[in-house]
């Protein structure tokens, strides 16, 4: 793991996630910046001094040179938006594979030359974009692609949280500090850090491709260095018109992520809050409840859950989802075999590129006078 010390939140939450299965052990780290905060994350972690590491530099060199049984499988990145690029690209050009938080780079250029490693490599590269996780968004997504809905035609999906509502980068919130840092986060704030989370769902779940957009960023609190709000208008490549909001001045909001989707047989809605359930909406009979655990769903579905209807799943298993399928592509690969659609079945590099051509289109148009942008790679 690169990052994810002590006082770090994702770092926790990855490290939940990829045990949760008995897949993924943690065999070493560079848990920090700081050498202070590095060797106490890992000594509380129990990683062994000779695998604690200063730096991700120091690391991947290490570990490239201990037999292949012993080394490393892949490398974790749990930093900050700028320092995700350096170590993944390092990685692989070592032979490691990587699991990366998202966005998945810095800037769209460093996104490319990401994805070209990887294919040049033929590693893999999973990137936490949690919310494709959810059994039921997978459910949500093979009855679109069965042709349920019949052919896409609107999608809705908004992201508001309230967490930013007031200057909280300057008040000691370390986590705001540096989501509001351009020099950190990048060239957009709301829309890098949730947008990128509602553009992946729409595309993820109808299968389509946003083609076009038109965007509106918003400063609204006095003071910040990036926009904390914004307002989209879509274009997918079937035709279907899309909206999505973004906010984190949504003030009592927590993370209340929600998508709609409506095609010419019906449509269906799916809340981040309320996670096990799937409401499918008819044109012509009444509006079904799909729940988690349920005989009926899909393969997808059922693979990705791990308890009995009426047990609540959440965040961090569908977190988990995604360490797990990818553990399970990893192994497959490592033996020799050929891994399943289902194992498959995590956001890649391929979604990272798009992740930061979304942002970088979003920004353009914000400033452009035109009303439609292409998005462009």
């Amino acid at each position: 793991m690169v990052g994810g010390g002590k006082d770090a939140f994702i770092g926790a939450v990855h490290r939940i996630a990829a045990n949760m299965d008995g897949l993924v052990e943690l065999a070493c780290g560079a848990l920090s910046h700081n050498a202070e905060i590095a060797v106490d994350s890992a000594k509380s972690l129990f990683l062994p001094e000779s695998r604690t590491y200063l730096t991700y530099q120091e690391m991947i060199k290490a570990e490239s040179k201990l037999p292949a049984g012993e080394r490393m499988d892949f490398l974790t990145i749990v930093t900050p938006n700028f320092v995700h690029f350096a170590p993944a690209y390092e990685a692989l050009d070592n032979g490691f594979n990587v699991v990366i938080e998202k966005p998945m780079t810095f800037t769209l250029d460093e996104a490319k030359k990401l994805q070209k490693k990887v294919e040049e490599t033929g590693l893999v590269l999973a990137l936490t974009h949690t919310y494709s996780g959810y059994p039921m968004v997978k459910q949500a997504r093979q009855m679109v692609k069965a042709g349920a809905l019949g052919k896409i035609k609107k999608v809705v999906v908004e992201y508001p949280q309230g967490w930013l509502t007031r200057l909280t980068e300057r008040e000691g919130n370390a986590q705001a500090a540096w989501r509001t840092d351009p020099s950190k986060s990048g060239k957009s704030g709301s829309m890098g850090d949730i947008g990128t989370h509602a553009a992946h769902l729409a595309e993820y779940i109808t299968g389509l491709h946003i083609t076009k957009l038109c965007a509106d960023l918003n400063i609204m609190v006095e003071g910040r260095g990036l926009d904390d709000d914004g307002n989209v208008l879509l274009k997918f490549d079937n035709g279907a018109a899309g909206v999505l909001i973004a906010s984190q001045i949504a003030a009592g909001e927590e993370n209340a992520l929600k998508i709609k989707i409506y095609g010419d047989k019906g449509g269906l809605e799916w809340a981040q809050q309320e996670p096990n359930s799937l409401l499918i909406k008819w044109l012509d009979k009444p509006t079904e409840i799909y729940r988690t655990g349920g005989g009926y769903l899909s393969s997808f579905a059922k693979h990705n859950t791990r308890v009995p209807a009426g047990h609540p799943e959440g965040y961090l298993e569908a977190f988990g989802n995604i360490y797990r399928n990818f553990a399970l592509t990893l192994s497959a690969k490592l033996d020799g075999t050929k891994p399943t659609e289902e194992m498959l079945d995590f956001p890649t590099a391929a979604d990272g590129v798009r992740g930061m051509a979304f942002i970088d289109s979003v920004v353009k148009s914000n400033t452009s006078n035109e009303k439609w942008t292409d998005f462009t790679l």
